[in-house]
């Protein structure tokens, strides 16, 4: 069996020290990837599902904040509703995941 990749998303925790070195405290929130670091074991059946099923929940996610992004930024013609949405689109896509794959690990894959 392969290793979990999921692991590697763990990496992405030291972009939070940009927060360090910039005036952005923004950056800070990357430190929550640090948690994938505690995802052990191999990439099974049940897992690779799991994960699949948390993406959809992340994607279905993004295509409604960016659909509503567009009809608001249309109507408004505001640009910084795209700025807004871009930030938190990536901070939904994250958490839906990351609780959507918790959820689905805790209760098994009964269908």
């Amino acid at each position: 069996m392969k290793n979990s990749w999921l692991r590697a998303l763990g990496l992405l925790g030291f972009l939070g020290l940009l927060g360090f070195f910039t005036s952005n405290p923004g950056f800070y929130g990357f430190f929550g990837f640090f948690g994938f670091f505690a995802k052990r074991g191999a990439m099974d059946e049940r897992l690779r599902l799991d994960v699949n099923r948390a993406g959809k929940n992340a994607f279905v996610v993004s295509v409604m904040v960016f659909s509503l992004a567009t009809a608001i930024g249309g109507l408004t013609q505001d640009i910084s509703v795209f700025i807004w949405a871009f930030v938190v689109n990536f901070v939904l896509q994250i958490l839906v995941f990351s609780l959507s794959l918790s959820y689905y690990d805790k209760k098994g894959s009964n269908f």
